[in-house]
């Protein structure tokens, strides 16, 4: 005895008087979740797609699902009940010399069922649904749909300038093809990109890609947030009586203008010097200007003989 599909609706977890939507978007859900190649090592999973799969073609059809929801035709879209109808006595076929009247299968109830193939279903024709046993009506379910191929997983190492200058990269892939590849904004230490169809190969085509970026650390740059920061030691001279000196950033060195008589400590902001965040802007790079004595610091300590700085610079913080 042929088993046959569960409700269409009980299936994909709808109501009855469920709209076109609803039932789509049930089906993706479910279809998400249970696709095979999610599934590999779970074999109920693969045939719960199928009767998934089987139900949606069945309700997403308008014709078949008002065919269903009259008692019609069943979940598997077979004739509900094919010899309701037929009459005659005894149980048998009515034949007029050996042959078959139209009027004998009015109980279908469907207008829209091909005579023909419900007569090759039940006596072995070549064209009907069958069960593998040869007679009557089987159950047919759709095969799921053959398997990508495997993703394949690619580390790609990028130097801490390079990502937050965003520069593009060259990546060698398992084929011995290179490629490049624009970084994506607002990119990190462990950020994903995907590369469609540069997998393995299977059955129902290839797999993906799967690039993980790792950011190289710096040696006086560092991160925070989308902002770069970075200690620039400048002399004493320079902390003095000002001057303009050069300072490296992520896109290549430019000039600061050091006020005469800046304290160390000071924090300088260069606008869109740091890395790029998700909406494409810029953050900044802060720069912390370190007052250096020089190494040899007797001929500034001649200098300095006799005079004395009579600030209280730690007065504020009641010492």
């Amino acid at each position: 005895m042929a088993t046959h599909a569960s409700d269409p609706y009980a299936t994909l977890g709808v109501s009855r008087s469920a709209t076109e939507a609803e039932i789509k978007s049930a089906y993706r859900k479910l279809a998400k979740e249970l696709h095979p190649d999610r599934n590999k090592d779970n074999p109920k999973a693969a045939e719960k797609f199928s009767q998934v799969t089987q139900a949606y073609d069945l309700l997403s059809d308008k014709t078949k699902r008002g065919q269903f929801d009259r008692g019609e035709i069943d979940a598997d879209g077979n004739p509900a009940n094919p010899f309701a109808g037929m009459g005659g006595g005894g149980g048998g076929f009515r034949g007029q010399q050996g042959g078959f009247r139209a009027e004998d299968f009015q109980g279908f109830g469907n207008d829209g069922i091909d005579l023909g193939d419900i007569f090759e279903g039940l006596f072995g024709g070549g064209g009907g649904r069958r069960s593998p046993g040869g007679g009557g009506f089987g159950q047919q379910r759709r095969p799921p749909p053959p398997q990508k191929g495997a993703d394949i997983a690619y580390r790609l190492r990028v130097s801490f300038t390079d990502a937050a200058a965003r520069k593009d990269q060259r990546i060698t892939l398992a084929d011995g093809k290179t490629i490049d590849l624009k970084l994506p904004a607002g990119v990190e230490d462990g950020t994903q990109m995907r590369l469609k169809g540069k997998g393995e190969q299977g059955p129902g085509g290839a797999g993906d890609g799967i690039v993980t970026i790792a950011v190289d650390k710096h040696k006086f740059f560092r991160r925070e947030g989308d902002d770069v920061r970075m200690d620039l030691p400048i002399t004493l001279d320079e902390a003095v009586g000002g001057a303009k000196v050069k300072c490296p950033t992520v896109d290549g060195a430019v000039f600061l203008t050091i006020k005469p008589g800046t304290h160390g400590g000071t924090v300088m902001r260069l606008k869109g010097k740091g890395f790029s965040k998700k909406d494409s802007n810029r953050g900044d790079q802060l720069v912390t200007l370190e007052i250096q004595l020089p190494e040899d610091i007797d001929e500034l300590a001649k200098r300095l003989e006799g005079w004395k700085d009579e600030s209280e610079p730690r007065g504020k913080l009641g010492v």
